[in-house]
């Protein structure tokens, strides 16, 4: 069995156009950033950051420490 192709198309009526979606209007303008103040927070972030990281792998090292310890004695 042959494929007989697609069914023809009718065109439409003319002068039809799509609905028109009213434009929405341009977006406003960001504030400017204040680089300096955005570097310290960084930086801030940065110290928190690795002082959780230090503390925690302290934690992980000493509870490694214990569970070796006891399962060695």
């Amino acid at each position: 069995m042959a494929y007989p192709g697609p069914p023809p198309a009718t065109p439409p009526p003319a002068g039809w156009r799509p609905p028109l979606v009213v434009q929405a209007p341009p977006p406003r303008a960001l504030p400017p950033q204040d680089l300096p103040h955005l570097d310290d927070a960084e930086q801030r972030a940065r110290t928190l950051t690795y002082g959780v990281a230090m503390i925690s792998g302290a934690i992980m090292i000493v509870l490694m420490l214990v569970l070796c310890g006891r399962a060695l004695f």
